[in-house]
């Protein structure tokens, strides 16, 4: 039986992987993939002591931080949380393992509109990471649906392939950072609309792909936008399944409710990051999530307390 066994290989995850290994907790990673959300970041600039870096290679360094010490990691899907007596039981792609806590760190999924034309043009002009595909749209005409931070930040990765990039916003001013809302206003290649929802994706002239979208009110005297692709980025859903399950508390928007060390009120289950009703969705936040996680997993196996 593990002493604890992670649920995600994001921030939130590697992060808690990384203390309880350290505390000679027997550990276990289950990452259904490396980086999470973070790794279809093109850029990262905020992470402290690297000035840049790719979402990717972030998620990267995080798994080799806690191969390191040897850590045992399992590139696998966990699909059912039972308890039993003394912890729980886990049910993944390759099997059963038992585990006497748990930390949940399985992130959040990409919001999608809910329009006619966005399922049948996925993969077909219709996309929810720039960093993925941005390439398939060199000297291209395409539009980022969303106003956030990551919506600027998409934008700008790409304008380095697109001939034109359009970001349509349904209010009057970009969420982003201040320094990437510089850039865009300033970039030459990126347009904004603001205060407009598209409410239909529809097909090119073969039918094959997208080739424009259908707007809520005129732009330039028209309501249909001309595009090749779409690429969309209005926020996150909580990928809270396994914490419904086990009765975990969640909060109105389907987050999982922790106290300060990140405890839910199943005792053993622990969640960190993304999943969790906190305040910031950031990846240094997710990792400080983790760490909070693993100290706490440490203390109800009733390990003695590094906290000083």
């Amino acid at each position: 039986m593990y002493d604890v066994v992670i649920i995600g290989g994001g921030p939130a995850g590697l992060s808690a992987a990384i203390y309880s290994i350290r505390f000679n907790l027997k550990t276990l990673v289950f990452a259904a993939e490396i980086g999470g959300l973070i790794a279809k970041s093109h850029l990262v600039e905020n992470w402290p002591g690297i000035k840049a870096i790719s979402g990717y290679d972030l998620g990267v360094q995080l798994e080799e931080h806690y191969k390191s010490f040897n850590g045992e990691l399992k590139y696998e899907q966990v699909k059912e949380i039972k308890k039993i007596d003394g912890g729980f039981k886990l049910t993944a792609d390759g099997g059963e393992i038992e585990t006497k806590t748990v930390i949940i760190a399985t992130g959040s999924d990409v919001r999608k509109l809910g329009i006619p034309g966005e399922k049948e043009f996925y993969s077909k002009g219709v996309s929810y990471c720039a960093t993925c595909d941005a390439a398939f749209f060199k000297e291209k005409t395409v539009a980022i649906i969303g106003g956030s931070d990551s919506a600027a930040t998409e934008a700008l990765l790409l304008a380095k392939y697109a001939k034109k990039v359009y970001i349509i916003y349904r209010k009057d001013k970009l969420r982003a950072e201040p320094i990437n809302r510089q850039r865009v206003e300033k970039h030459e290649k990126i347009e904004l609309i603001y205060n407009t929802n598209i409410t239909e994706v529809k097909a090119n002239e073969e039918g094959k792909k997208v080739g424009s979208v259908v707007l809520d009110k005129e732009y330039n005297n028209s309501n249909e936008l001309p595009l090749d692709g779409i690429f969309i980025a209005i926020g996150h859903i909580p990928n809270n399944y396994l914490p419904i399950e086990l009765g975990v508390e969640l909060a109105k928007n389907g987050r999982v409710n922790v106290d300060s060390g990140c405890r839910t009120n199943v005792k053993g289950i622990f969640a960190a990051g993304d999943i969790t009703n906190q305040d910031y969705d950031q990846a240094i936040t997710a990792a400080a999530d983790g760490v909070k996680a693993a100290f706490s997993a440490n203390e109800h196996l009733g390990h003695e307390s590094f906290n000083y």
